[in-house]
C-alpha cells in the first residue's frame, strides 16, 4: 500500500485534473465548475479526488453549502493559475499563425475613441490582410501572459517599462465649440471662464489625474477664486469633449486627443498662449512574446508614424529622459 501511494505520488499531475482544480477555485463551487467545463459535477469531483490523491493532500475544505481553498490548494492554484493562462496563450498564438494574421491590442476607452479608431482606416487599406482587435479597458493586462500584443497607455515615465515607445507627450488646454464663443460672452482672459459652462471629470479631485481639473489650471493662470456659472461632470474624455462640440461648455483638454478637431475648425482654442504642460505621456509597449511577429511589427510601425505626425501637430517635443525612444 505504501509503495503504491508513493508511485501515485510521483507521476505527473494529469492537465484535466489542474483545469477542473482551478475552475472550482476560482468559483468556490463544483456546480459553476462543472458547467463552465462542460462536465458532470461528479465528473469534476472525480478529477478534484485523483488530484488530491496524486498531490498528497487535500486542496479543498468540503462545508454543506460552500468550498474553501485549504492553504496547499492556495500554494497549488498560485502556481496552476498563470501556468494555465500562458498555455492558452502560446496555443492562441499557434491558431492565429496557422490562420488570418492579426494584431490585438489594449488601451483606455477614450484614446481608441479619440485617436486610433479615426485613424485605423488607414493602417487597414494598406494592410488589407491583418485584423485589428482592440480591446478599450481601463484595466491594465499582464502582456506577459495574455493574449494581447500589444498595449498603448497613458502614464508618466516612471510608470512604464524601459522597453516602452514614446509616442508623444501632451499639454491641457481650454477649448469651445466656435459657435458657443460667436454667440456668447467673450472669452479672452481666464476671467471670462466664469461666464462659462465648465466641463471636466467627475473623479478627475479624487485620482491620479488631479492635475486635469479647471481648478489646477485657474491655479496656474492666477485666477484660484474664480467660480464657473455652472458644472458639467463626465466619467470619460471623449464624454467630455463631445459636450464641447454641441457646445454645452467650455471643456479643459488634453490636446493630443482633440488636435483633428482643432484642425478642422469643430473646436477652437480661445486662450491658446495659456497651455499647461502634462506629465503624463502615451506610450507604446510590445508585449515580449509577440515583437518578432511581422503583423505586429507593421502595426508598430505605423503607430510610430501616426505617433509622429501627432508630435507635429501639437508641437510637441521630446522629453530629456525619452529622448532614446523616439523616431
Amino acid at each position: 500500500m505504501l509503495h503504491s501511494m508513493t508511485h501515485l505520488r510521483s507521476r505527473p499531475i494529469a492537465a484535466g485534473q489542474l483545469r477542473a482544480f482551478e475552475a472550482v477555485a476560482r468559483h468556490l463551487n463544483f456546480r459553476a465548475a462543472s458547467e463552465e467545463l462542460a462536465l458532470t459535477q461528479s465528473a469534476v469531483s472525480r478529477q478534484i479526488q485523483s488530484l488530491e490523491e496524486d498531490v498528497g493532500i487535500s486542496l479543498f475544505y468540503r462545508h454543506t453549502r460552500a468550498v474553501e481553498l485549504t492553504h496547499a490548494g492556495g500554494v497549488l492554484l498560485r502556481a496552476v493559475t498563470p501556468s494555465l493562462e500562458r498555455i492558452d496563450g502560446a496555443v492562441r498564438q499557434i491558431r492565429q499563425s496557422a490562420g488570418r494574421k492579426s494584431v490585438s491590442l489594449t488601451t483606455f476607452a477614450s484614446f481608441a475613441s479619440m485617436w486610433l479608431i479615426p485613424r485605423l482606416e488607414v493602417f487597414q487599406r494598406t494592410h488589407p490582410d491583418i485584423d485589428i482587435r482592440i480591446d478599450a479597458s481601463d484595466v491594465s493586462l499582464d502582456l506577459e501572459v495574455s493574449d494581447v500584443d500589444l498595449a498603448l497607455r497613458y502614464a508618466p515615465a516612471s510608470h512604464v517599462p524601459p522597453h516602452a515607445i514614446r509616442l508623444f507627450g501632451e499639454q491641457i488646454t481650454p477649448v469651445a465649440s466656435p459657435w458657443l464663443l460667436k454667440s456668447g460672452p467673450r472669452l479672452k482672459k481666464p476671467d471670462d471662464l466664469a461666464n462659462f459652462t465648465l466641463i471636466e471629470a467627475g473623479d478627475a479631485h479624487h485620482t491620479h489625474l488631479e492635475w486635469l481639473t479647471w481648478r489646477r489650471w485657474l491655479d496656474d493662470h492666477a485666477s484660484p477664486r474664480l467660480e464657473a456659472k455652472r458644472w458639467l461632470y463626465f466619467n470619460y474624455a471623449y464624454q467630455m469633449v463631445q459636450a464641447a462640440l454641441t457646445g454645452q461648455g467650455v471643456v479643459l483638454a488634453r490636446l493630443p486627443l482633440i488636435a483633428e478637431s482643432l484642425a478642422s475648425g469643430d473646436l477652437v482654442e480661445p486662450l491658446a498662449n495659456m497651455r499647461m504642460n502634462s506629465p503624463l505621456a502615451y506610450w507604446l509597449i510590445v508585449g515580449p512574446r509577440n515583437v518578432a511577429r511581422p503583423e505586429v511589427q507593421a502595426f508598430c510601425d505605423w503607430l510610430k508614424e501616426q505617433g509622429a505626425k501627432t508630435r507635429e501637430a501639437i508641437g510637441d517635443g521630446p522629453d530629456p529622459d525619452t529622448v532614446d525612444q523616439l523616431d
